[in-house]
């Protein structure tokens, strides 16, 4: 059993140990921070959907109004609650097929491509109207829900890693108790049932 935070890059700190929360260097901090967030990330992190699902969260947005490709992808990622952001590689390859089955046209205006749909385009989006958009499904929802908590603490933890590394003894004292007295509240919560 090993009881690492993680091996990345040759770590030499192996769980707590005796001299957890004292003399770690802010580096160190800021190390165990990026693995705890990774861990989080790789146990609730973003989802994996089809091709399918691409296309149809493509249609769904530019049925909205003409959009480049970024902004596509920020738009998936904001709806799915940051469940879902697909790539680059995934979404560019997908417009490339709209366009080609004349669903969508593109316009360049600034250097930016804007993809807005043709009529043909908006017939196909208009005909999904009955199915949910990708992240809209009940497993996303589901999803962004667990994930919540997990990246709340992680987001805690990495403020505690700034206090640590910045502040002064008596704030650090101070960010002491505060997470003492957030960790008795979680509990309280648990106690309620």
């Amino acid at each position: 059993m090993n009881d690492s935070y993680g091996d990345r890059g040759g770590s030499r700190h192996r769980g707590p140990g005796p001299g957890f929360g004292r003399g770690w260097s802010g580096n160190d901090i800021w190390e165990a921070m990026d693995q705890l967030k990774e861990g989080f990330e790789q146990r609730f992190g973003g989802m994996r959907m089809g091709r399918g699902d691409v296309r149809s969260a493509v249609l769904a947005l530019l049925a909205e109004g003409p959009m480049h490709g970024y902004q596509i992808i920020h738009e998936i990622e904001e709806r799915s609650g940051g469940m879902w952001k697909p790539s680059p590689g995934s979404i560019y390859p997908t417009l490339q097929m709209l366009a080609d089955e004349g669903l969508i046209v593109a316009e360049e205006k600034d250097g930016k491509k804007t993809y807005s749909l043709t009529d043909a385009g908006r017939e196909e989006a208009e005909g999904s109207d009955d199915r949910s958009a990708p992240w809209e499904m009940p497993g996303m929802k589901d999803a962004q829900r667990m994930a919540a908590l997990p990246k709340a603490g992680a987001k805690l933890a990495q403020a505690a890693a700034q206090v640590g590394k910045a502040g002064t003894k008596e704030q650090v004292d101070e960010a002491v108790a505060v997470l003492d007295e957030a960790r008795r509240k979680l509990y309280a919560i648990l106690a309620e049932d």
